[in-house]
């Protein structure tokens, strides 16, 4: 039975990308005469789809290159601004103890309560007047607020499986609360600072609303998913095209996630190795 299930659940993830991978390299021409074949010969194959996906707008190309830097930009700079801020949280509630501690993990997740819509007028109204419209970091701050709640649940349990003694060695050696974070607790949490980076950078990656309201006057500055969301609704596009700027939007996170998979058994390993 698991393994069927393992089978069924492989067919329904893998069997949509196939197709639209297949989709992205055939002619316009052939998919309109046989829209549902999931194979390809290699005669038929072209690029022309991701050369004008990847090809700057000035140049007449949809300019995805540009707005897949401009999502690294922002994805990059929200891990590393939770991560900092996340570790400091989750590590203040797992080991510090001060009023309200039982109740803050709560806290923390009842803020995914409220749907993201609600903070939309309240901060298109903010970036608006603040002039912040069309920023990029400025969005990346929004993304810190909606990520930090969630990363600091996430590390805060892992946080609480270290031994508490490895830390009390070394506060009597010396070290401060500083120090017992950077060599302690960051390297054996290892494994769970690259999963809690990949799922941030995902979000942050995909995001859409907030992008769509703050970005969209700002064609230069556009992130991948907002310019995929654009390429959809144009009648004017191709459907390889719209195929084609899917496989560039998701395959970056799945060559991540496969690299997080590898370190996150290289943490887990040498972690194993330090005792």
């Amino acid at each position: 039975m698991r393994v069927l299930t393992i089978v069924v659940l492989a067919f329904v993830t893998i069997v949509p990308f196939v197709y639209m991978l297949v989709l992205s390299v055939r002619p316009i021409a052939e998919v309109l005469l046989e829209p549902g074949r999931l194979w390809v010969s290699p005669s038929e194959i072209t690029t022309d789809t991701y050369r004008e996906v990847l090809t700057p707008v000035d140049d007449g190309g949809q300019g995805f290159l540009g707005y897949m830097g401009n999502s690294a930009l922002i994805a990059t700079v929200t891990v590393i601004v939770t991560l900092i801020a996340s570790v400091l949280g989750a590590y203040a509630v797992s080991r510090l103890d001060f009023r309200g501690r039982g109740a803050s993990g709560y806290l923390f997740l009842m803020v995914y309560l409220f749907p993201p819509i609600l903070l939309a007028i309240p901060l298109f109204v903010l970036f608006s007047q603040l002039s912040l419209r069309g920023n990029l970091l400025a969005l990346a701050v929004v993304y810190v607020a909606q990520t930090v709640p969630v990363a600091i649940y996430m590390l805060r349990n892992y946080f609480a499986t270290i031994p508490v003694s490895l830390e009390e060695a070394a506060l009597i050696d010396g070290c401060t609360r500083f120090g017992v974070i950077r060599r302690i607790s960051l390297p054996l949490s290892m494994p769970s600072l690259i999963a809690t980076g990949l799922y941030v950078f995902m979000i942050a990656w995909n995001e859409f609303l907030f992008a769509l309201l703050f970005l969209v006057e700002r064609r230069d500055n556009w992130t991948v998913s907002l310019a995929l969301s654009r390429l959809s609704g144009s009648i004017e596009v191709p459907t390889t095209v719209l195929m084609a700027g899917s496989v560039v939007l998701t395959v970056p996170i799945i060559a991540l996630f496969f690299l997080a998979e590898r370190m996150l058994v290289e943490g887990l390993t040498s972690g194993a190795e330090k005792g």
